[in-house]
């Protein structure tokens, strides 16, 4: 296990005074390791959960050429050009059973959606398309093709070939696919277990009676829904004063009982100095100034086993260090091979002022335009107190590290919050 310094000697011109958001994530790719442990669970407990091996279908899915549609069934290679086809129809096949009866020349099966294709026959025209009388029906000429509607055995997977790859998050399509196999249970990796309180004397929790200077936590209840959402073991330390004794015995819980541990207060220039102490005295952490809007104090380390990170204390710089940052980082703990958040391009609406030389998140609200194209616009006021704001985005702005002034049309990076907050 590498310590903090020697993580920081493999970055080139690495600075915690000024480090550069790419600079934070190759870090932290580097510092952290992922679960091993893994257990056995059924599908309907597997949502969210991380695959700790390989599937390998055990049939072909589809299990037989089958009918794409309602229709008519048929051997195509009767179909000629310009040509219309009269076929007698000589039977029905129903999805769930096979047809056992055979087809003539001339001749055809309805069939139903789902339901196996007789021998010999390889094209559905739908029902639709076909002029139906008595026994009889039609097809106009240039209709259909050879081989269409139908389904190919294997064509979705084929037995022995990989369905779901280790380090997969399952989603609810996933266990559909677990399902269509006829796989009951999956192995997964444990729940990562994470602890987090907040930190300082002038916090409340809910329930608590109002006092002149102090703010109720909201912190703590944003915090513990992120974590709600990723899927992890949440472990809700609470608020923790600024009492040496009290926040050492906190971190020492939270280094036995998680595998991370999250704080928020604490770690910016000029605030009590304990919490940033307990932390030295504790583990083998580094403090950084990250080259960033908003959230530019972070503390990330170890405590014992578990990895530490702190969070500066203001409600939206903590929502964004997390999303970029703290969530990559779990999901690589959690296992998860896809931990990188997907960046989409936006156009700006409105001209949007930006300096070189740090990474800005700003709160914005993404839509569609006229032209199918996304556009994106501010929520207005971007202090890092305004939590309201994130209510109101649905996304980050983000306007990386070198890149200057925005003007209206220019496109941006956009970091949606679908699923995450």
């Amino acid at each position: 296990m590498k310590t903090i310094e020697q993580i920081a000697a493999e970055l080139q011109g690495y600075d915690p005074q000024s480090l550069p958001a790419d600079a934070v994530l190759a870090f932290l790719a580097k510092l952290v390791e992922p679960v091993h442990e893994s257990e056995v669970v059924g599908v309907f407990d597997a949502l969210g959960r991380v695959l700790a091996q390989d599937v390998v279908s055990p049939i072909s899915v589809p299990p037989h050429d089958n009918s794409a549609m309602d229709g008519f069934a048929f051997d195509g290679g009767q179909l000629q050009a310009n040509q219309p086809l009269a076929l007698q129809v000589v039977g029905t096949a129903l999805a769930g059973k096979a047809w056992l009866g055979t087809v003539s020349a001339s001749q055809c099966v309805k069939i139903m959606t789902g339901a196996v294709m007789p021998v010999g026959l390889d094209t559905v025209v739908p029902q639709e398309l076909a002029q139906v009388s008595d026994s009889h029906i039609s097809i106009a000429p240039d209709l259909i093709q050879r081989g269409d509607n139908r389904r190919m055995l294997g064509e979705d997977l084929l037995q022995g070939h990989s369905a779901l790859q280790k380090g997969e998050l399952l989603t609810p399509a996933a266990l559909g696919l677990l399902a269509s196999l006829g796989i009951a249970s999956v192995p997964v990796l444990r729940r990562l277990r994470v602890a987090y309180f907040s930190t300082g004397d002038e916090i409340l929790s809910l329930g608590e009676a109002p006092r002149e200077g102090a703010v109720f936590d909201s912190n703590r209840y944003t915090v513990f829904g992120l974590l709600t959402r990723l899927g992890v073991q949440v472990i809700d330390l609470g608020v923790v004063p600024d009492d040496p004794a009290r926040l050492e015995a906190a971190f020492a819980q939270a280094a036995d009982q998680a595998d991370a541990i999250i704080t928020s207060g604490g770690v910016s220039v000029g605030e009590a100095d304990y919490t940033k102490t307990i932390m030295k005295k504790l583990g083998d952490v580094a403090f950084w100034k990250i080259a960033m809007r908003p959230g530019r104090p972070m503390a990330v380390g170890r405590i014992g086993k578990a990895i530490l990170f702190g969070l500066p204390g203001n409600p939206v710089a903590v929502m964004v260090t997390f999303l970029a940052f703290v969530r990559p980082a779990l999901l690589q703990m959690m296992g998860c091979r896809a931990a990188a958040t997907p960046l989409l391009r936006a156009r700006s609406l409105e001209p949007i002022r930006k300096k070189p030389g740090r990474t800005e998140y700003q709160r914005g609200i993404v839509r569609g335009g006229a032209d199918g194209c996304l556009q994106v616009a501010t929520t207005g006021n971007q202090g890092s107190g305004v939590l309201r704001s994130m209510v109101q985005a649905n996304g980050l702005i983000v306007l990386h590290h070198a890149q200057g002034n925005v003007a209206v049309g220019d496109e941006v990076d956009v970091m949606m919050f679908d699923g995450v907050i």
